[in-house]
Protein backbone atom coordinates (compact mmCIF):
# COMPACT_ATOMS: atom_id res chain seq x y z
CA UNK A 1 0.00 0.00 0.00
CA UNK A 2 1.26 3.45 -0.89
CA UNK A 3 2.11 5.83 1.94
CA UNK A 4 2.18 9.62 1.53
CA UNK A 5 4.05 11.48 4.26
CA UNK A 6 3.21 14.83 5.88
CA UNK A 7 5.23 16.92 3.48
CA UNK A 8 3.52 15.46 0.42
CA UNK A 9 4.97 17.62 -2.31
CA UNK A 10 8.55 17.43 -1.04
CA UNK A 11 8.39 13.66 -0.57
CA UNK A 12 6.68 13.18 -3.93
CA UNK A 13 9.16 15.24 -5.93
CA UNK A 14 12.08 13.80 -3.99
CA UNK A 15 11.01 10.26 -4.80
CA UNK A 16 10.61 11.07 -8.50
CA UNK A 17 14.14 12.42 -8.60
CA UNK A 18 15.52 9.48 -6.62
CA UNK A 19 13.91 7.01 -9.03
CA UNK A 20 15.15 8.90 -12.07
CA UNK A 21 18.64 8.89 -10.64
CA UNK A 22 18.52 5.17 -9.81
CA UNK A 23 16.84 4.06 -13.01
CA UNK A 24 19.30 5.96 -15.21
CA UNK A 25 22.19 4.40 -13.30
CA UNK A 26 20.77 0.96 -14.07
CA UNK A 27 20.36 1.66 -17.76
CA UNK A 28 23.20 3.92 -18.66
CA UNK A 29 25.79 3.68 -15.86
CA UNK A 30 27.17 6.27 -13.49
CA UNK A 31 28.34 8.58 -16.25
CA UNK A 32 24.86 9.39 -17.62
CA UNK A 33 21.58 10.55 -16.10
CA UNK A 34 18.07 9.94 -17.49
CA UNK A 35 16.15 12.92 -16.15
CA UNK A 36 18.16 15.00 -13.69
CA UNK A 37 21.81 15.68 -12.98
CA UNK A 38 22.10 17.30 -9.54
CA UNK A 39 25.53 18.01 -8.08
CA UNK A 40 24.67 15.71 -5.17
CA UNK A 41 22.04 12.99 -4.90
CA UNK A 42 18.89 14.63 -3.56
CA UNK A 43 17.68 13.41 -0.17
CA UNK A 44 14.08 13.96 0.91
CA UNK A 45 13.48 14.47 4.60
CA UNK A 46 10.74 11.82 4.51
CA UNK A 47 10.13 8.92 2.16
CA UNK A 48 7.35 7.35 0.13
CA UNK A 49 6.94 3.58 0.39
CA UNK A 50 6.07 2.08 -2.99
CA UNK A 51 5.94 -1.74 -3.02
CA UNK A 52 6.10 -1.77 -6.80
CA UNK A 53 9.71 -0.54 -6.53
CA UNK A 54 10.63 -3.56 -4.47
CA UNK A 55 9.63 -5.83 -7.31
CA UNK A 56 11.94 -4.21 -9.82
CA UNK A 57 14.90 -6.48 -10.54
CA UNK A 58 16.88 -4.23 -12.84
CA UNK A 59 20.61 -4.94 -13.02
CA UNK A 60 23.41 -2.46 -13.77
CA UNK A 61 24.08 -4.20 -17.08
CA UNK A 62 21.43 -5.85 -19.21
CA UNK A 63 22.03 -8.70 -21.60
CA UNK A 64 21.62 -8.02 -25.30
CA UNK A 65 18.68 -10.45 -25.43
CA UNK A 66 16.39 -8.17 -23.42
CA UNK A 67 14.20 -5.89 -25.43
CA UNK A 68 13.86 -2.19 -25.00
CA UNK A 69 10.17 -2.81 -24.31
CA UNK A 70 11.06 -4.97 -21.31
CA UNK A 71 13.41 -2.30 -20.06
CA UNK A 72 10.72 0.32 -20.26
CA UNK A 73 8.05 -1.72 -18.49
CA UNK A 74 9.24 -0.89 -14.96
CA UNK A 75 9.49 2.78 -15.88
CA UNK A 76 5.96 2.77 -17.29
CA UNK A 77 4.69 1.04 -14.17
CA UNK A 78 6.45 3.59 -12.00
CA UNK A 79 5.00 6.52 -13.94
CA UNK A 80 1.54 5.01 -13.48
CA UNK A 81 2.20 4.71 -9.76
CA UNK A 82 3.35 8.33 -9.61
CA UNK A 83 0.17 9.48 -11.29
CA UNK A 84 -1.87 7.64 -8.68
CA UNK A 85 0.23 9.13 -5.90
CA UNK A 86 0.04 12.59 -7.39
CA UNK A 87 -3.76 12.46 -7.59
CA UNK A 88 -3.98 11.16 -4.06
CA UNK A 89 -1.60 13.88 -2.92
CA UNK A 90 -3.69 16.54 -4.58
CA UNK A 91 -6.71 15.48 -2.54
CA UNK A 92 -4.73 15.05 0.67
CA UNK A 93 -5.21 11.28 0.76
CA UNK A 94 -2.87 9.27 2.96
CA UNK A 95 -3.12 5.65 1.93
CA UNK A 96 -1.16 4.16 4.83
CA UNK A 97 -0.74 6.41 7.89
CA UNK A 98 0.90 3.58 9.87
CA UNK A 99 3.68 3.20 7.33
CA UNK A 100 4.10 6.96 7.25
CA UNK A 101 4.49 7.18 11.02
CA UNK A 102 6.90 4.23 11.17
CA UNK A 103 9.89 6.36 10.19
CA UNK A 104 10.11 9.62 12.15
CA UNK A 105 11.05 12.72 10.19
CA UNK A 106 14.49 14.16 10.83
CA UNK A 107 14.80 17.86 11.65
CA UNK A 108 17.71 19.14 9.59
CA UNK A 109 19.81 21.85 11.18
CA UNK A 110 21.27 24.80 9.34
CA UNK A 111 24.82 23.49 9.60
CA UNK A 112 27.90 25.67 9.16
CA UNK A 113 29.72 22.98 7.15
CA UNK A 114 28.03 20.18 5.24
CA UNK A 115 30.97 18.46 3.53
CA UNK A 116 33.11 16.66 6.09
CA UNK A 117 36.03 14.24 6.28
CA UNK A 118 36.29 11.81 9.18
CA UNK A 119 39.22 9.51 9.91
CA UNK A 120 39.28 6.06 11.43
CA UNK A 121 41.57 3.13 12.20
CA UNK A 122 40.68 -0.33 10.88
CA UNK A 123 38.96 -1.65 14.00
CA UNK A 124 35.40 -2.85 14.49
CA UNK A 125 34.67 -0.07 16.97
CA UNK A 126 34.71 2.46 14.14
CA UNK A 127 31.26 0.95 13.41
CA UNK A 128 29.14 3.97 14.46
CA UNK A 129 30.91 6.18 11.92
CA UNK A 130 30.66 3.55 9.18
CA UNK A 131 27.00 2.82 9.93
CA UNK A 132 26.10 6.52 10.06
CA UNK A 133 27.64 6.84 6.61
CA UNK A 134 26.29 3.66 5.02
CA UNK A 135 22.78 3.76 6.51
CA UNK A 136 22.28 7.39 5.53
CA UNK A 137 22.16 8.89 9.04
CA UNK A 138 24.74 11.54 8.17
CA UNK A 139 22.87 12.29 4.98
CA UNK A 140 19.61 12.63 6.92
CA UNK A 141 21.28 15.46 8.83
CA UNK A 142 22.27 17.21 5.61
CA UNK A 143 25.89 16.08 5.86
CA UNK A 144 28.03 14.68 3.06
CA UNK A 145 30.71 12.70 4.88
CA UNK A 146 33.84 11.06 3.50
CA UNK A 147 35.21 8.34 5.80
CA UNK A 148 38.97 7.83 5.38
CA UNK A 149 41.20 5.11 6.86
CA UNK A 150 44.33 6.34 8.64
CA UNK A 151 47.62 4.40 8.93
CA UNK A 152 48.09 4.84 12.69
CA UNK A 153 46.82 6.77 15.71
CA UNK A 154 49.50 9.46 15.57
CA UNK A 155 48.81 10.30 11.94
CA UNK A 156 45.08 10.33 12.64
CA UNK A 157 45.53 12.84 15.47
CA UNK A 158 47.90 14.99 13.43
CA UNK A 159 45.39 15.11 10.56
CA UNK A 160 42.62 16.30 12.87
CA UNK A 161 44.89 18.98 14.31
CA UNK A 162 46.12 20.22 10.93
CA UNK A 163 42.60 20.30 9.46
CA UNK A 164 42.99 17.47 6.95
CA UNK A 165 40.19 15.78 8.88
CA UNK A 166 37.19 17.43 10.51
CA UNK A 167 37.00 14.76 13.18
CA UNK A 168 37.91 11.17 13.88
CA UNK A 169 37.46 7.86 15.65
CA UNK A 170 39.90 8.35 18.55
CA UNK A 171 41.33 6.50 21.48
CA UNK A 172 39.59 7.71 24.63
CA UNK A 173 42.91 8.91 25.99
CA UNK A 174 43.88 10.95 22.91
CA UNK A 175 41.79 14.10 23.48
CA UNK A 176 42.84 14.16 27.14
CA UNK A 177 46.55 13.58 26.48
CA UNK A 178 46.66 16.16 23.67
CA UNK A 179 44.85 18.74 25.79
CA UNK A 180 47.26 18.38 28.74
CA UNK A 181 50.25 18.26 26.40
CA UNK A 182 51.46 14.67 26.71
CA UNK A 183 52.86 13.99 23.25
CA UNK A 184 51.28 16.30 20.71
CA UNK A 185 49.85 19.47 22.29
CA UNK A 186 46.42 20.55 21.04
CA UNK A 187 43.03 21.17 22.62
CA UNK A 188 40.89 18.22 21.50
CA UNK A 189 37.32 17.74 22.69
CA UNK A 190 34.71 15.02 22.50
CA UNK A 191 30.95 15.03 22.76
CA UNK A 192 30.45 11.36 21.97
CA UNK A 193 31.74 8.01 23.25
CA UNK A 194 31.71 5.55 20.37
CA UNK A 195 31.67 2.30 22.35
CA UNK A 196 32.40 0.31 25.50
CA UNK A 197 34.67 -2.74 25.78
CA UNK A 198 35.84 -4.38 22.53
CA UNK A 199 39.50 -5.23 23.30
CA UNK A 200 41.38 -8.39 24.17
CA UNK A 201 44.81 -9.56 25.29
CA UNK A 202 46.28 -12.33 23.15
CA UNK A 203 49.38 -14.43 23.83
CA UNK A 204 51.33 -16.55 21.34
CA UNK A 205 50.87 -20.30 21.30
CA UNK A 206 54.28 -20.77 22.95
CA UNK A 207 53.45 -18.40 25.82
CA UNK A 208 50.04 -20.00 26.24
CA UNK A 209 51.63 -23.46 26.49
CA UNK A 210 53.89 -22.18 29.29
CA UNK A 211 50.94 -20.59 31.08
CA UNK A 212 49.12 -23.92 30.93
CA UNK A 213 52.18 -25.64 32.46
CA UNK A 214 52.13 -23.12 35.31
CA UNK A 215 48.39 -23.46 35.92
CA UNK A 216 46.94 -26.93 35.14
CA UNK A 217 43.41 -25.53 35.44
CA UNK A 218 44.02 -23.81 32.10
CA UNK A 219 44.63 -27.21 30.47
CA UNK A 220 41.10 -27.61 29.15
CA UNK A 221 39.33 -26.65 25.92
CA UNK A 222 37.19 -24.22 27.96
CA UNK A 223 39.23 -22.80 30.87
CA UNK A 224 37.55 -20.64 33.50
CA UNK A 225 37.47 -16.93 32.77
CA UNK A 226 38.64 -14.31 33.49
CA UNK A 227 42.24 -15.47 33.19
CA UNK A 228 44.64 -13.32 35.20
CA UNK A 229 48.36 -12.84 34.51
CA UNK A 230 49.35 -15.05 37.46
CA UNK A 231 50.27 -17.95 35.18
CA UNK A 232 52.33 -15.52 33.09
CA UNK A 233 54.41 -14.26 36.01
CA UNK A 234 56.75 -17.33 36.13
CA UNK A 235 57.28 -16.97 32.37
CA UNK A 236 58.28 -13.33 32.84
CA UNK A 237 60.62 -14.21 35.69
CA UNK A 238 62.27 -17.02 33.72
CA UNK A 239 63.01 -14.62 30.88
CA UNK A 240 64.37 -12.01 33.30
CA UNK A 241 66.70 -14.67 34.76
CA UNK A 242 68.00 -15.21 31.23
CA UNK A 243 68.56 -11.49 30.76
CA UNK A 244 65.54 -11.09 28.49
CA UNK A 245 62.18 -9.35 28.68
CA UNK A 246 58.85 -10.54 27.33
CA UNK A 247 57.96 -8.36 24.34
CA UNK A 248 54.34 -7.22 24.28
CA UNK A 249 52.44 -4.95 21.90
CA UNK A 250 49.90 -2.18 22.46
CA UNK A 251 48.59 0.36 20.00
CA UNK A 252 49.57 3.77 21.41
CA UNK A 253 51.01 5.21 24.65
CA UNK A 254 47.70 6.86 25.64
CA UNK A 255 45.49 4.06 24.34
CA UNK A 256 43.02 2.16 26.47
CA UNK A 257 45.02 -0.91 25.41
CA UNK A 258 48.20 0.39 27.07
CA UNK A 259 46.40 1.07 30.34
CA UNK A 260 44.44 -2.19 30.20
CA UNK A 261 47.42 -4.45 29.61
CA UNK A 262 49.34 -2.56 32.32
CA UNK A 263 46.39 -3.00 34.70
CA UNK A 264 46.19 -6.73 33.89
CA UNK A 265 49.92 -7.26 34.44
CA UNK A 266 50.16 -5.14 37.59
CA UNK A 267 47.15 -6.85 39.19
CA UNK A 268 49.23 -10.05 39.18
CA UNK A 269 52.41 -8.39 40.41
CA UNK A 270 54.17 -7.89 37.05
CA UNK A 271 55.66 -4.40 36.70
CA UNK A 272 54.85 -3.01 33.21
CA UNK A 273 57.26 -0.05 33.49
CA UNK A 274 57.11 3.68 34.18
CA UNK A 275 57.26 6.73 31.96
CA UNK A 276 59.77 9.35 33.05
CA UNK A 277 61.19 12.53 31.56
CA UNK A 278 64.25 10.48 30.60
CA UNK A 279 62.34 7.38 29.47
CA UNK A 280 59.43 8.37 27.26
CA UNK A 281 58.95 4.75 26.12
CA UNK A 282 57.78 3.67 29.55
CA UNK A 283 60.48 1.03 30.14
CA UNK A 284 61.77 2.26 33.53
CA UNK A 285 61.59 -0.54 36.15
CA UNK A 286 59.77 -2.72 33.63
CA UNK A 287 59.73 -6.51 33.86
CA UNK A 288 58.24 -6.68 30.36
CA UNK A 289 58.56 -4.32 27.40
CA UNK A 290 55.46 -2.77 25.88
CA UNK A 291 55.94 -1.32 22.41
CA UNK A 292 53.63 0.36 19.90
CA UNK A 293 52.30 -1.65 16.96
CA UNK A 294 49.44 -0.49 14.67
CA UNK A 295 46.34 -2.67 15.23
CA UNK A 296 46.11 -4.37 11.81
CA UNK A 297 49.78 -5.39 12.08
CA UNK A 298 49.46 -7.10 15.47
CA UNK A 299 48.86 -10.70 14.31
CA UNK A 300 51.65 -10.64 11.70
CA UNK A 301 54.07 -9.02 14.15
CA UNK A 302 53.39 -11.74 16.71
CA UNK A 303 53.57 -14.47 14.08
CA UNK A 304 57.01 -13.14 13.08
CA UNK A 305 58.17 -13.43 16.71
CA UNK A 306 58.79 -9.71 17.23
CA UNK A 307 56.24 -9.70 20.06
CA UNK A 308 54.79 -12.60 22.03
CA UNK A 309 51.59 -10.95 23.24
CA UNK A 310 49.45 -7.92 22.50
CA UNK A 311 46.43 -5.93 23.57
CA UNK A 312 44.28 -4.74 20.68
CA UNK A 313 40.72 -4.23 19.52
CA UNK A 314 38.85 -6.47 17.14
CA UNK A 315 39.05 -8.15 14.75
CA UNK A 316 42.76 -8.65 15.46
CA UNK A 317 42.37 -11.00 18.45
CA UNK A 318 39.96 -13.12 16.44
CA UNK A 319 42.46 -13.09 13.59
CA UNK A 320 44.96 -14.83 15.88
CA UNK A 321 42.37 -17.52 16.64
CA UNK A 322 41.44 -17.90 12.98
CA UNK A 323 45.10 -18.26 11.95
CA UNK A 324 45.85 -20.49 14.98
CA UNK A 325 48.82 -18.33 16.01
CA UNK A 326 47.67 -17.29 19.47
CA UNK A 327 45.11 -17.43 22.27
CA UNK A 328 43.12 -14.46 23.62
CA UNK A 329 43.39 -14.88 27.40
CA UNK A 330 41.09 -12.08 28.51
CA UNK A 331 38.99 -9.20 27.26
CA UNK A 332 38.85 -5.70 28.64
CA UNK A 333 35.27 -6.45 29.68
CA UNK A 334 36.88 -8.65 32.37
CA UNK A 335 39.59 -6.11 33.19
CA UNK A 336 37.03 -3.32 33.66
CA UNK A 337 33.41 -4.14 32.92
CA UNK A 338 31.85 -1.69 30.45
CA UNK A 339 34.89 0.53 30.16
CA UNK A 340 34.96 3.42 27.66
CA UNK A 341 36.96 2.54 24.57
CA UNK A 342 36.82 5.07 21.69
CA UNK A 343 35.43 8.58 21.27
CA UNK A 344 34.66 10.89 18.37
CA UNK A 345 37.14 13.74 18.64
CA UNK A 346 37.46 17.20 17.07
CA UNK A 347 39.62 20.21 17.83
CA UNK A 348 38.19 22.79 20.22
CA UNK A 349 38.59 25.36 17.45
CA UNK A 350 36.51 23.23 15.06
CA UNK A 351 33.82 22.74 17.73
CA UNK A 352 33.69 26.51 18.33
CA UNK A 353 33.46 27.29 14.61
CA UNK A 354 30.89 24.59 13.82
CA UNK A 355 28.59 24.19 16.84
CA UNK A 356 25.49 23.29 14.85
CA UNK A 357 27.38 20.89 12.60
CA UNK A 358 28.76 19.23 15.74
CA UNK A 359 25.23 18.62 17.03
CA UNK A 360 24.18 17.20 13.65
CA UNK A 361 27.16 14.81 13.64
CA UNK A 362 26.34 13.59 17.16
CA UNK A 363 22.71 13.07 16.16
CA UNK A 364 23.79 10.78 13.31
CA UNK A 365 26.23 8.88 15.54
CA UNK A 366 23.55 8.35 18.20
CA UNK A 367 21.20 6.87 15.63
CA UNK A 368 23.99 4.60 14.41
CA UNK A 369 24.83 3.48 17.94
CA UNK A 370 21.19 2.71 18.69
CA UNK A 371 20.88 0.78 15.43
CA UNK A 372 23.96 -1.28 16.28
CA UNK A 373 22.58 -2.27 19.69
CA UNK A 374 19.04 -3.01 18.56
CA UNK A 375 17.75 -6.40 19.70
CA UNK A 376 14.65 -8.52 19.20
CA UNK A 377 12.44 -9.80 22.01
CA UNK A 378 14.85 -12.66 22.72
CA UNK A 379 17.77 -10.25 23.14
CA UNK A 380 19.44 -11.18 19.85
CA UNK A 381 21.35 -8.35 18.18
CA UNK A 382 19.41 -7.96 14.95
CA UNK A 383 21.65 -5.60 12.97
CA UNK A 384 25.13 -6.83 13.78
CA UNK A 385 25.54 -9.20 10.83
CA UNK A 386 24.71 -6.38 8.45
CA UNK A 387 27.18 -4.18 10.33
CA UNK A 388 29.85 -6.89 9.97
CA UNK A 389 29.32 -6.99 6.22
CA UNK A 390 29.72 -3.22 6.03
CA UNK A 391 32.90 -3.33 8.12
CA UNK A 392 34.32 -6.18 6.02
CA UNK A 393 34.44 -3.90 2.96
CA UNK A 394 38.04 -3.16 1.94
CA UNK A 395 37.60 0.59 2.41
CA UNK A 396 36.67 0.02 6.05
CA UNK A 397 38.13 -2.73 8.29
CA UNK A 398 38.75 -5.05 5.36
CA UNK A 399 38.93 -8.28 7.37
CA UNK A 400 36.97 -11.43 6.56
CA UNK A 401 33.29 -11.23 7.43
CA UNK A 402 33.48 -14.43 9.50
CA UNK A 403 36.40 -13.09 11.55
CA UNK A 404 34.59 -9.82 12.29
CA UNK A 405 31.40 -11.71 13.07
CA UNK A 406 33.14 -13.86 15.70
CA UNK A 407 33.18 -11.01 18.22
CA UNK A 408 30.52 -8.60 16.93
CA UNK A 409 27.41 -10.76 17.12
CA UNK A 410 27.22 -11.57 20.83
CA UNK A 411 29.98 -14.18 21.04
CA UNK A 412 33.74 -14.26 21.49
CA UNK A 413 36.19 -16.99 20.50
CA UNK A 414 39.05 -17.45 22.99
CA UNK A 415 40.04 -20.61 21.13
CA UNK A 416 38.35 -22.54 18.36
CA UNK A 417 37.18 -24.88 21.13
CA UNK A 418 36.14 -22.00 23.41
CA UNK A 419 33.26 -19.96 21.99
CA UNK A 420 31.47 -17.97 24.69
CA UNK A 421 28.41 -15.81 24.80
CA UNK A 422 29.51 -12.21 25.31
CA UNK A 423 26.58 -9.99 24.33
CA UNK A 424 28.32 -6.96 25.85
CA UNK A 425 31.73 -7.44 24.26
CA UNK A 426 30.77 -4.50 22.01
CA UNK A 427 28.36 -1.93 23.44
CA UNK A 428 27.56 1.09 21.28
CA UNK A 429 24.51 2.69 22.88
CA UNK A 430 22.82 0.81 25.72
CA UNK A 431 23.79 1.50 29.32
CA UNK A 432 23.95 5.17 28.26
CA UNK A 433 27.27 4.17 26.74
CA UNK A 434 27.64 7.03 24.28
CA UNK A 435 27.29 9.81 26.86
CA UNK A 436 30.55 11.77 27.45
CA UNK A 437 31.04 10.98 31.16
CA UNK A 438 33.51 13.11 33.11
CA UNK A 439 34.31 10.07 35.25
CA UNK A 440 35.66 8.30 32.14
CA UNK A 441 38.09 11.15 31.55
CA UNK A 442 39.18 11.16 35.19
CA UNK A 443 40.01 7.43 35.05
CA UNK A 444 42.33 7.96 32.08
CA UNK A 445 43.99 10.83 33.89
CA UNK A 446 44.60 8.58 36.93
CA UNK A 447 46.29 6.02 34.69
CA UNK A 448 48.46 8.69 33.10
CA UNK A 449 49.55 9.73 36.57
CA UNK A 450 49.90 6.15 37.83
CA UNK A 451 52.37 5.24 35.07
CA UNK A 452 54.26 8.56 35.03
CA UNK A 453 52.90 10.20 31.88
CA UNK A 454 51.73 12.99 34.17
CA UNK A 455 55.04 13.67 35.88
CA UNK A 456 53.89 15.65 38.94
CA UNK A 457 51.09 15.13 41.48
CA UNK A 458 47.91 17.09 40.83
CA UNK A 459 45.09 18.14 43.19
CA UNK A 460 41.73 16.38 42.89
CA UNK A 461 40.16 19.55 41.44
CA UNK A 462 42.56 19.44 38.51
CA UNK A 463 41.23 16.03 37.42
CA UNK A 464 37.66 17.34 37.41
CA UNK A 465 38.54 20.57 35.61
CA UNK A 466 40.59 18.79 32.98
CA UNK A 467 37.83 16.29 32.22
CA UNK A 468 35.34 19.14 31.90
CA UNK A 469 37.62 20.95 29.45
CA UNK A 470 37.56 17.91 27.13
CA UNK A 471 34.10 16.33 27.44
CA UNK A 472 31.10 18.21 26.00
CA UNK A 473 27.83 16.84 27.39
CA UNK A 474 25.97 20.00 26.34
CA UNK A 475 26.44 19.07 22.67
CA UNK A 476 25.34 15.51 23.35
CA UNK A 477 22.20 16.63 25.18
CA UNK A 478 21.30 19.11 22.43
CA UNK A 479 21.48 16.28 19.88
CA UNK A 480 19.61 13.92 22.18
CA UNK A 481 16.79 16.42 22.74
CA UNK A 482 16.21 16.69 19.00
CA UNK A 483 16.27 12.91 18.55
CA UNK A 484 13.82 12.52 21.42
CA UNK A 485 11.46 15.04 19.79
CA UNK A 486 11.82 13.22 16.47
CA UNK A 487 11.02 9.86 18.06
CA UNK A 488 14.39 8.23 17.37
CA UNK A 489 15.31 7.64 21.03
CA UNK A 490 13.51 7.32 24.36
CA UNK A 491 13.74 9.40 27.53
CA UNK A 492 15.56 6.57 29.31
CA UNK A 493 18.36 6.48 26.71
CA UNK A 494 19.95 9.66 28.08
CA UNK A 495 21.08 10.60 31.64
CA UNK A 496 19.48 14.04 31.48
CA UNK A 497 20.05 15.05 35.11
CA UNK A 498 23.50 13.57 35.73
CA UNK A 499 26.43 15.54 37.13
CA UNK A 500 28.65 13.67 34.67
CA UNK A 501 29.98 11.07 37.11
CA UNK A 502 28.95 7.43 37.07
CA UNK A 503 28.46 5.71 40.44
CA UNK A 504 31.55 4.18 42.06
CA UNK A 505 32.30 0.67 40.80
CA UNK A 506 34.38 -2.38 41.77
CA UNK A 507 33.93 -4.05 38.38
CA UNK A 508 37.69 -4.46 37.84
CA UNK A 509 39.71 -7.66 37.59
CA UNK A 510 41.32 -6.91 40.99
CA UNK A 511 38.11 -5.67 42.65
CA UNK A 512 39.55 -2.25 43.52
CA UNK A 513 36.85 0.43 43.74
CA UNK A 514 36.99 3.40 41.40
CA UNK A 515 35.12 6.60 42.24
CA UNK A 516 35.71 9.36 39.69
CA UNK A 517 35.12 11.99 42.37
CA UNK A 518 38.03 10.62 44.44
CA UNK A 519 40.97 10.24 42.02
CA UNK A 520 43.72 10.65 44.63
CA UNK A 521 42.18 8.04 46.91
CA UNK A 522 41.94 5.68 43.94
CA UNK A 523 45.64 6.05 43.14
CA UNK A 524 46.64 5.02 46.67
CA UNK A 525 44.87 1.67 46.35
CA UNK A 526 47.30 0.22 43.79
CA UNK A 527 50.51 -1.59 44.71
CA UNK A 528 52.49 -0.78 41.55
CA UNK A 529 52.81 2.73 40.11
CA UNK A 530 52.58 6.27 41.43
CA UNK A 531 50.21 6.66 44.35
CA UNK A 532 49.82 10.43 44.42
Amino acid sequence: MLAITENHNQAFSGSVRHFAYWYSDCLLGESRRLFVTPPLRPKPITKISIPQLLELKLQSHFSNQRSVFKLLLPLLSFITALLVIGLSNSFGIIADPVASAAKPATQQLDVEKDELKFGFIKLTDCAPIVVAKEKGFFEDEGLQVEVIAQPNWKQLLDNVINGELDGAHMLSGQPIAATIGFGTKAHIVTAYTLDLNGNGITVSNDIWAKMVENDPELDTPTPKHPISAKALKPVVQEMLDEGKKLQMGMVFPVSTHNYEIRYWLASSGIHPGMYTSEDIKGFADAEVELSVTPPPQMPATMEAGTISSYCVGEPWNQQAVSKAIGVPVTTNYDIWKNNPEKVFGVTKAWADENPTTHVAVVKALMRAGKWLDETDESGKLVNREEACRLLAKPNYVGADFDVIKNSMTGFFYFQKSDKREMPDFNVFFKYQASYPWYSDGVWFLTQMRRWGQITEPKPAEWYDQTAKSVYMPSVYKAAAKMLLDEGHITEADVPWDTDGYRPATTDFIDGIEYDGKKPLEYLTKHTIGNKD
